[in-house]
């Protein structure tokens, strides 16, 4: 047996082994939701249910009114994917090919916030949304992830990949920047809008901070401030914990699974842009 086949074999076990034990917790949380009550913390440890039961996704949503949460959560995701994806690429595209009076000095400023930690802008941002009389509503969550500079730094990578000629062409046809953006510029950016969305969606369908920050309305909960408040009362139940998180995990991981092919080839096209 080669030396370079011998390599592989240990490279590819690794790998293989990283992710076994990566799936594990994940896949014993599933196990743990269908255990009856009660199974999941007795020794000798279980990593099977001995009777499968679906009574705690049934508990979550029909006596915990988990199903609103839910839809908190789907809403603003899917909301807050789709305007930071218009903002972030509009923004990106400016500092990659449009040219204004400090540009360079703009765009260095935005990439040195980014050494702040997030938690340092929770205050002031929540000082802002209060002035804004947007406490306690969809719209004070949605409108503090707007545009992000990591999203505007991603797609201004890509877009200086676009060949100026081609969106010269386009100007001296009589194109407006705006039919540009919107009719040239946006289908070939596909890839990189791919991994943002991506990436957006499962940032805001996980974050928990400013959702918990904005929101004191239970029934405008997301579901991981559901999920934490669920965890202060029935902390004893660990499968209903389980079944809370297991709805939690699902749709971000379906998202990521069904998505994955774009999302790594935007990241690949991306940092090969010059």
């Amino acid at each position: 047996m080669s030396r370079r086949l011998l390599a592989k074999i240990a490279v590819n076990g690794a790998l293989l082994l990283l992710a076994a034990l990566t799936a594990l917790p994940l896949l014993w949380m599933l196990s743990a939701s269908l255990m009856p009550t009660g199974e999941a913390m007795s020794l000798p440890l279980r990593l099977l249910p001995s009777h499968p039961t679906l009574q705690h996704y049934a508990a979550l949503f029909a006596r915990l009114n988990i199903g609103r949460n839910f839809l908190n959560s789907l809403f603003l995701a899917v909301a807050i994917t789709a305007i930071s994806l218009l903002c972030n690429s509009m923004a990106g595209y400016a500092f990659a090919k449009l040219r204004f009076r400090g540009r360079g000095r703009l765009f260095a400023l935005l990439l040195a916030t980014l050494v702040v930690p997030p938690q340092v802008t929770v205050l002031p941002l929540f000082l802002e949304i209060r002035a804004l009389g947007l406490v306690n509503s969809f719209g004070g969550v949605i409108v503090a992830a707007i545009a992000t500079v990591f999203g505007i730094f991603l797609i201004r990578q890509f877009a200086q990949g676009i060949p100026d000629e081609l969106l010269d062409a386009a100007r001296l046809d009589g194109a407006s920047e705006l039919r540009i953006y919107w009719s040239v510029v946006l289908p070939l950016m596909k890839p990189i809008l791919v991994t943002l969305g991506v990436f957006t969606f499962l940032t805001s369908w996980n974050d928990f901070l400013w959702p918990l920050t904005v929101l004191t309305d239970e029934s405008k909960y997301t579901l991981p401030v559901a999920l934490a408040n669920l965890s202060g009362e029935h902390v004893q139940d660990t499968e209903l914990m389980m079944a809370g998180a297991v709805i939690t995990v699902l749709p971000g991981l379906l998202v990521f699974l069904a998505l994955q092919r774009s999302y790594i080839q935007g990241i690949v096209m991306g940092s090969i842009k010059e």
